[in-house]
């Protein structure tokens, strides 16, 4: 799964990428600094699989991952190809989700591409460019099926009316993640990437001051950002960069215990890039290997064990389930099947986030 981080030039983009990967983009002080997506595959922060790491013990840990892809600044008029906004529109595309980075601090240093700090007008003008971006690609599909429906085509007559609603819905300024459509009218809208249906993140990039006692400005917009039913997080993303190039796991601590913060805002992003993801977690555990794997809400056993290999779905026979509160209460997987905690589960069962898994399959 990808999630692409977007907004205005000079916001801080590029600066969160290099916090949370190891692929280290150029960060400068000018528009356009980013034009060629960097990509990166950074992994999920996650007590649980260190939990298990520390009773087991095994030979190797693989931890889940999220591909993070930092993205050019948007301008106005990227929908109409303004600042290579055509190009950058597509990267989006691309992607599952979106962090949507707003510049909330003044630095007289740092120009700002629209002259002045304001984060909610910097939220409007992104969304605008990918609404407009979204209405030119509906009514691209709506002059294709026109024809179609005319001659009394059923199924083009349907399409036909979801895009017409969905249009409506784009022009009255409507986010689109907060309207209710049937399962068959959501599935085709999401056959079409359509931007402004992915989910987002707000990150309020804000300083250090901050980032230990919020202002009533930083709350407002805030306040502002959650009423749109949108996740938001507060960086203070220079900060995280200065944390990042400390070398000692110790001096890292000192400098957060300083700041008031039990663990890095990078981490807490990547969990909430994964929860946005709707995405759950399981996990196989034994001495060869501890690993976390990443699975979709509402997956049934056979399903999950595909994502191990296409072998296991084929041939399912059952799955070992043991409660990850359980596996660490007991101790070990013996000690679990002692206590009669050890679940048998057939092709109906639905995995729950933090289930470790042992699968039975024919090959």
């Amino acid at each position: 799964m990808k999630a692409g981080i977007i907004g205005l030039p000079n916001v801080g983009k590029s600066t969160l990428f290099n916090c949370l990967s190891n692929v280290k983009a150029q960060s400068a002080n000018f528009p356009f600094c980013t034009i060629e997506p960097n990509i990166g595959l950074v992994n999920i922060p996650d007590k649980r699989l260190n939990k298990l790491v520390e009773l087991i013990n095994p030979e190797k840990i693989v931890p889940n991952s999220v591909e993070i892809v930092d993205i050019a600044g948007l301008v106005k008029g990227a929908s109409k190809g303004e600042g290579l906004g055509n190009q950058f529109l597509s990267n989006i595309r691309e992607t599952n989700a979106i962090i949507h980075v707003l510049r909330c601090y003044d630095d007289d240093n740092i120009s700002h591409v629209e002259g002045s700090v304001d984060p909610l007008r910097d939220k409007e003008i992104v969304e605008f460019e990918l609404k407009l971006k979204d209405i030119e690609t509906l009514n691209k599909r709506k002059d294709k099926i026109s024809r179609a429906a005319k001659t009394g085509d059923n199924a083009s007559i349907d399409e036909l009316k979801v895009l017409n609603e969905v249009l409506g819905k784009l022009n009255n300024k409507k986010n689109l993640s907060n309207e209710d459509f049937t399962i068959d009218e959501l599935n085709f809208i999401k056959s079409m990437s359509l931007l402004s249906l992915k989910p987002v993140l707000f990150v309020c990039n804000v300083d250090e001051d901050n980032l230990k006692d919020q202002s009533d400005e930083l709350k407002l917009v805030i306040d502002k950002l959650k009423e749109t039913g949108s996740n938001v997080i507060v960086m203070a993303i220079k900060t995280e960069e200065e944390i990042n190039d400390l070398e000692s796991f110790e001096d890292r601590k000192l400098f957060l215990d300083d700041l008031g913060l039990d663990e890095p805002g990078s981490n807490k992003l990547i969990r909430e890039t994964h929860k946005l993801l709707n995405l759950s977690t399981f996990y196989t555990a034994g001495k060869k290997e501890v690993r976390a794997w990443t699975f979709k809400k509402g997956s049934k056993a056979p399903t999950v064990a595909g994502i191990i290999h296409s072998d296991f779905e084929k041939g399912f026979i059952k799955a070992e389930v043991i409660k990850f509160v359980d596996y660490i209460d007991l101790g070990s997987e013996l000690k679990v099947k002692e206590a009669g905690k050890l679940k048998t589960e057939g092709k109906e069962y639905i995995v729950y986030d933090g289930d470790v898994i042992n699968f039975k399959f024919n090959t």
